[in-house]
């Protein structure tokens, strides 16, 4: 983390030290031009800064007027944030598989799962690839569905040269530190073309006012503090760059590793802009490949070990392991290398030799 703020630090802190002086520390000029910014940056007509990710779901669904006794068709291989949102709203998750190479919504699963009371559809553009949006959109259309796209981990990521979350109804965005586009602590955005909704989200997240002292509907607080807004305007501008050079990262990885058994590397698909927020391969032999990383003190990490269906807090929806094999599998193999703008070739290499010794101790076990 330190790697990617050192270069920008005096900006920061005069940006930061302009906020203080001008005591805008929620809301105000900052936030609102952060918003400007980033909806002209995804190509949308709106975007609310909000307190999180998270919130930025919720938010979305309760605009939506999505709650008690409606459906939302999502996967069960996403942070749980996702799932929460739904949970929430009063909503019920519905579940369908992924697809074994991009790890997004299958969505020719859709039709098996749809119900009377589905009300919209929440795909999740995982490790910074977008889901497959055209047949997604085609079926929402035919029944009259919503489309939310949770786009935390995908700011920058194009779909068929349109942004992530601008494809939907509504994108919604996490500006989580770890994130492509991160913040320096929690905040969120809604992108949208929709005026109405736009309105409603921005209501929502400001206690339900319309305006001042006026409590147009039962809201909540959620609203981006102007430091934050301060550090993403900043940072925004250098997110192409970054995205650039984490694509050329993953290329130089996927060399690396090509000929290797055991392992699958992350797939790209030609009318897809990934943006690699996770560099996250599929292991055969995962336990002996983390023991190898860490042998040479190199992090990684699981997205995500545990699907979401089989969390002890959503086994009241009554799913069991074996419902939804491809995002269970993936769930046990999965398990994302170093993957940030500042890596250098002589790292990446440092981490594909270590990966390569692991395949061979395993080779040599019979495992790979």
């Amino acid at each position: 983390m330190k790697a990617r703020t050192a270069p920008l630090r005096e900006e920061f802190m005069q940006a930061i030290g302009e906020i203080i002086d001008s005591g805008a520390f929620s809301g105000g000029p900052v936030v609102e031009s952060f918003e400007d910014d980033f909806a002209a940056y995804c190509g949308t007509r709106h975007a609310i800064g909000v307190g999180s990710g998270t919130e930025a779901l919720w938010l979305t669904l309760l605009a939506m007027g999505i709650g008690p006794g409606d459906e939302v068709i999502t996967v069960p291989l996403t942070f749980a944030a996702t799932v929460e949102a739904i949970c929430l709203a009063g909503a019920k998750p519905v579940f369908v598989d992924v697809d074994e190479w991009t790890y997004t919504i299958n969505p020719a699963d859709l039709e098996r799962v749809r119900t009377p009371n589905t009300k919209a559809i929440l795909p999740v553009h995982l490790f910074g690839q977008p889901a497959d949006m055209d047949p997604i959109l085609e079926f929402a259309r035919k029944y009259r569905l919503r489309v939310i796209e949770d786009a935390a981990q995908a700011q920058g990521a194009e779909y068929k040269g349109r942004r992530a979350g601008s494809i939907g109804d509504v994108g919604c965005f996490s500006f989580y530190p770890g994130k492509n586009l991160g913040a320096f602590g929690e905040a969120g955005a809604v992108v949208t073309g929709n005026d109405k909704l736009a309105n409603q989200i921005r209501m929502l997240a400001n206690h339900g006012q319309s305006r001042k002292n006026v409590h147009f509907l039962v809201g909540w607080n959620s609203r981006m503090d102007g430091i934050q807004a301060a550090v993403l305007r900043i940072k925004l501008r250098h997110l192409d760059r970054e995205n650039r050079l984490r694509r050329d990262h993953a290329m130089r990885y996927n060399r690396a590793l090509a000929d290797l058994s055991g392992l699958v590397l992350p797939a790209v698909v030609n009318d897809r802009s990934h943006v690699f927020h996770l560099y996250a391969l599929r292991a055969r032999d995962r336990r002996r490949l983390i023991a190898a990383l860490e042998a040479r003190q190199i992090g990684c990490g699981l997205h995500y070990p545990v699907p979401v269906h089989l969390q002890p807090a959503y086994r009241h929806l009554g799913y069991r392991r074996g419902d939804f094999p491809v995002a269970e599998q993936s769930a046990d193999e999965l398990i994302s290398l170093p993957m940030f703008p500042e890596l250098t070739p002589d790292q990446i290499a440092f981490v594909a030799a270590a990966v390569a010794e692991a395949v061979a101790t395993s080779l040599a076990a019979g495992i790979a």
